[in-house]
């Protein structure tokens, strides 16, 4: 057993993580093969920046307040921080490429020093569970402690880079990071159980050569999400006030009914509300995937013109589709406009590491 692996069992037998251990801690991966083309990780990691900066302009604004006052937004336009339309970062891409960062740093994945790597830049747009993970952190606690349990979705946003260690080894050690690194914030059973999911479909995804079928999106979600739940959940408001249960459910009634309704993604999102709790968040994703997975470009357009979180969620709905269709499969504007920072002073930093973290994790 490696380090994180007998760490995440004394978790286990402690109950200090808000989740079920269930059959997929058991699952080995297979590296990827010769002939695995690393352009599909650095679509996976550009379509969520890309995503994040087409909306973190308008993030928080309804979708109606927003047309009214930009139309549909199809390419970056100038913010708070940049006064000139290129694609700038908000804290999706800032915890997505420092978690990278500091794995290539350590050449895999160390929660402790991760954690450390959050607390010491701004920042853009942090969340208050993030904000209370670092209180915590800095004032000596241990990591494992530090997150609370939060249904926010600050992890899932930041955890696609977990597949990335992974890519050249073979075990059951993906599953055991990513459920560290997505307890590293938010230790609650929705968080950790979408990360999970979420990482396993990747991981599926940067394998396949065409779109699976729209069925699909959901049905890989719910298979794995339902087994590793533990909590009860309801929503904060929408049409479906009355649901009591797990979030896997929640989302397999409501994207199921959505699509058999054939709501169209704006509609849809609206009868649930889309903002950052993952009771809206991930039928919203799932349901842009179901829809739009087949044409990247439509799928972020759409998570950033009819969703309220709509950063979080094309950035979440980009390293899908990015991972899927890879780097040539995303439009070449949007990668020459994407300003390539983590901080407001590294322009071109997520190119420099996605080629240092090729040379790492897949040589």
């Amino acid at each position: 057993m490696t380090r994180n692996d007998e760490l995440l069992q004394q978790l286990f037998d402690a109950e200090l993580i808000r989740i079920r251990r269930s059959r997929l801690f058991d699952q080995h991966v297979q590296p990827k093969g010769p002939r695995f083309d690393f352009d599909k990780v650095e679509g996976m990691m550009l379509g969520l920046a890309i995503g994040d900066a087409l909306g973190i302009t308008t993030e928080g604004m309804l979708p109606a307040e927003r047309r009214a006052t930009h139309g549909e937004l199809r390419d970056y336009i100038p913010n708070k921080y940049v006064n000139a339309p290129i694609g700038f970062p908000s804290d999706d891409t800032q915890l997505a490429f420092w978690t990278l960062e500091q794995m290539i740093a350590d050449r895999g994945f160390v929660p402790e020093n991760v954690a450390g790597r959050f607390c010491q830049d701004r920042i853009f747009g942090i969340g208050s569970t993030v904000r209370r993970f670092i209180a915590n952190f800095k004032s000596g606690m241990p990591w494992h402690k530090c997150g609370p349990e939060s249904a926010g979705n600050g992890a899932l946003m930041r955890i696609a880079p977990m597949v990335v260690p992974h890519l050249a080894a073979d075990g059951t050690g993906i599953w055991t990071d990513t459920a560290l690194s997505a307890m590293l914030t938010h230790n609650d059973s929705s968080s950790i159980a979408a990360c999970l999911a979420f990482v396993a479909m990747l991981w599926e995804l940067l394998d396949m050569a065409e779109a699976p079928e729209s069925e699909w999106w959901l049905q890989r979600y719910v298979s794995i999400a339902r087994d590793l739940e533990i909590s009860q959940y309801a929503p904060r408001g929408g049409a479906f006030l009355a649901y009591h249960g797990p979030l896997w459910r929640y989302c397999q009634e409501r994207v199921a009914w959505a699509d058999s309704q054939f709501l169209t993604v704006l509609d849809a999102c609206n009868q649930w509300h889309s903002g950052a709790y993952l009771m809206e968040t991930v039928p919203s994703v799932l349901m842009i995937l179901t829809r739009h997975g087949h044409d990247p470009e439509e799928a972020i357009v759409r998570a950033v013109n009819d969703t309220k979180d709509n950063d979080t969620v094309a950035a979440i709905v980009g390293a899908a589709v990015g991972a899927l269709h890879g780097r040539r499969g995303l439009p070449q504007r949007w990668i020459q406009n994407l300003s390539g920072r983590t901080t407001d002073r590294d322009d071109g930093r997520v190119f420099e590491l996605l080629k240092t973290a090729r040379m790492t994790f897949w040589g």
